[in-house]
């Protein structure tokens, strides 16, 4: 019997502007809310994957994740955000692989505006 299981964490926020400081407080405000939420260590993440909406360019979220202490082993990757007509504006995405107790039930952060993309969490 494990003590750890393998989860794939998912969260969303938008931010206000396409702005290096706008995006960048998003990203921190996201990766602190799945870090308090599921009680997570930096060893206890593997890889981390962003994705932005078309209209987010101003930065890379991973750029800014990177800069977090005790990250560097974490595996970080960008990406667009496939675009669909009607979508969530100047939102960013992720999906984190970690390592949770067993007992533990993963939590998942919807944030400002992205909380519209899953009223359930």
């Amino acid at each position: 019997n494990s003590k750890f299981v393998l989860h794939a964490l998912r969260g969303a926020i938008t931010c206000e502007e396409n702005s290096q400081e706008s995006i960048a407080g998003a990203v921190n405000l996201l990766i602190n809310e799945l870090v308090r939420r599921n009680d997570l260590k930096p060893k206890q993440i593997l890889s981390v994957t962003f994705s932005v909406t078309k209209d987010l360019n101003a930065c890379f979220p991973a750029a800014i994740a990177r800069q977090r202490p005790h990250w560097d082993d974490i595996a970080l990757l960008d990406c667009q955000q496939m675009f669909v007509q009607g979508d969530l504006q100047n939102c960013i995405r992720i999906l984190a692989i970690a390592w949770l107790s067993n007992n533990q039930s993963p939590q998942h952060p919807y944030l400002e505006k992205a909380t519209m993309l899953r009223p359930d969490r």
